[in-house]
């Protein structure tokens, strides 16, 4: 079943998600359709927040970005199968350039942006089996992680913007919040205040 994603304006995405365990109900069911979802929406992650739950849990898919001309053949080849579930994630260090790319986000429709982050992260995390992993991850994978990463901690990447960028966009984001947005998937709006 496709989950309807929760839009910017709702209180869930600024919960800082929650650790689980084996025995969260139906976590496998959850994991797929969290991956349905984050696929059918054309998404290359999908964190928990964003489909109404405060939990440390996200997904991931790099690939669709293995064909961007501009990487290096060991780039593509490693986001080409770059698919993963990521339980009670912590970055534990980033470090290396900051560097610029143009991020958008499934709860944030028709708005892209320039996001500085560090080029590489180290990252402990339990994947669906709850088997414990340590990681350093560099490039496209560790800015998609990043970003996922920080829903779980209540953290949009419009938070990452220049205030000049999000006064810009206050309009934009008052739509989306509003539900004034055209998506091709399924979105829950925040309720008006009454």
């Amino acid at each position: 079943m496709m989950l309807p994603v929760y839009a910017y304006g709702d209180p869930i995405l600024r919960k800082v998600g929650v650790e689980i365990n084996k025995d969260y109900p139906n976590l496998p069911e959850l994991i797929e359709e969290m991956k349905k979802t984050m696929t059918e929406s054309n998404g290359v992650g999908l964190a928990a927040p964003q489909i109404g739950k405060a939990i440390r849990l996200f997904v991931i898919d790099a690939s669709p970005f293995a064909d961007m001309e501009e990487l290096d053949e060991d780039e593509k080849e490693f986001l080409k199968d770059f698919k993963k579930v990521f339980i009670n994630a912590k970055i534990l260090k980033e470090e290396g350039e900051e560097w610029a790319f143009n991020e958008g986000c499934l709860s944030i429709p028709n708005i892209n942006e320039d996001v500085i982050r560090k080029e590489s992260i180290t990252i402990s995390y339990e994947d669906e089996n709850f088997n414990k992993h340590k990681k350093t991850i560099s490039g496209l994978a560790a800015r998609i992680i990043q970003h996922e990463y920080d829903h779980t901690e209540g953290i949009m990447f419009t938070d990452r913007l220049s205030s000049l960028k999000k006064r810009l966009l206050r309009k934009k984001l008052d739509n989306i919040s509003k539900g004034k947005v055209e998506v091709a998937y399924r979105m829950k709006f925040p309720k008006a205040k009454r």
